[in-house]
């Protein structure tokens, strides 16, 4: 499989072309999803350095979302960003929650499972709501947080069974498509946005919406990376095929590909099974005979594939951004992935990066 093209720059990570939507990003993305006081509450003063060190890195993509503690993380890029030059960077947020500040913060109204918690955030109460004016007030409200004029990429956030439950996705899709759609299909003809997609963490549902309509990109977490390769078997063919971008998160599979199989180690949000952590164990043993970081080869390994514009780490210091940019440039062998492969812990058909 051909590997995507990229774009050499003076400094900071390479550019990518996402999809055929004309924008280019860098290969690593700042996700703001920690800025949102995700499992911890955050220095501002911290939180607002971290958004900065980013753009100091090269970093151009930026992407966050009402949802990440009820509109903080928006608060904080936004303020990271001020006063950086607009064309510096490409704005990505998400539609899907408005947030009514005239009652109090907690678990979003009408969320069949409980998503990930927040630990801090605004005392604002999201609400959850895929309709055409619900999503028009959550692009509104997006663009007074973030204090800017314009967002490049707009996502419809969370249409997945893991928000929802299997008793409530149907009644979603139909809001999705018959509501959110139309309202970004609407900003992207107007230019108000530049690229119109979706943010889930389920592949089926990738491959659903690549096919109901023109989608320019799509955010998935979690489901392609050096633990494992579901998105392999129709998604990212269908994905290269159509010209879609490809934006992913949680390359660490929510932090044990960052940690290694330690002891209270995550995945999927909580603690790894005792099969996750016997797997992830092998996969560290091979990068450590070839002189590799189980994290240097687990940020690698989703940039192999042509339809991956850019994978999009969060941090939470800018000394994690620094620590992301280092792992980027690291040297790994071509052998690395061959013996992952011999070894039945990547998939035999899997693209590697150069």
């Amino acid at each position: 499989m051909a590997q995507h093209p990229l774009s050499a720059t003076s400094s900071g990570p390479p550019r990518r072309g996402l999809g055929r939507s004309g924008i280019a990003v860098s290969a690593v993305g700042f996700g703001a999803a920690p800025l949102g006081d995700l499992y911890a509450k955050l220095d501002e003063t911290v939180a607002v350095a971290t958004v900065r060190a980013a753009i100091g890195a090269g970093i151009t993509l930026v992407d966050t979302s009402p949802h990440y503690g009820n509109g903080l993380s928006e608060l904080r890029c936004g303020a990271g960003l001020r006063g950086v030059e607009r064309d510096r960077y490409v704005l990505s947020t998400k539609v899907g929650r408005f947030m009514n500040p005239l009652q109090p913060g907690g678990t979003a109204v009408g969320v069949g499972v409980a998503a990930p918690g927040f630990a801090g955030g605004t005392p604002h109460k999201a609400v959850l709501d895929y309709s055409y004016d619900g999503t028009m007030r959550s692009f509104e409200q997006s663009l007074l947080r973030l204090g800017v004029d314009r967002i490049d990429i707009l996502l419809i956030h969370d249409v997945d069974v893991w928000t929802h439950g299997a008793e409530a996705i149907e009644a979603r899709f139909k809001e999705a498509m018959e509501g959110a759609y139309p309202a970004l299909a609407k900003l992207r003809r107007e230019g108000v946005i530049r690229a119109v997609g979706i943010g889930v963490n389920e592949v089926p549902m990738c491959e659903r919406f690549a096919k109901a309509g023109d989608f320019d990109v799509m955010l998935l977490a979690g489901r392609y990376s050096l633990l494992e390769q579901p998105a392999l078997d129709g998604f990212l063919p269908l994905a290269a095929r159509k010209g879609i971008g490809v934006m992913l998160g949680g390359v660490f599979n929510s932090g044990i590909l960052a940690t290694g199989a330690v002891e209270g180690a995550r995945y999927n949000y909580r603690p790894a099974p005792p099969d996750i952590l016997a797997r992830v164990g092998r996969i560290e043993a091979v990068c450590r005979a070839h002189g590799v970081r189980l994290a240097d080869a687990a940020l690698r390994f989703p940039l192999g594939h042509e339809a991956v514009a850019s994978v999009v780490l969060g941090a939470v210091t800018p000394l994690e951004v620094e620590r992301n940019m280092t792992a980027l440039a690291a040297p790994i062998p071509a052998a690395l992935w061959s013996d992952l492969k011999t070894e039945g812990l990547l998939r035999a058909d899997a693209p590697v990066p150069d």
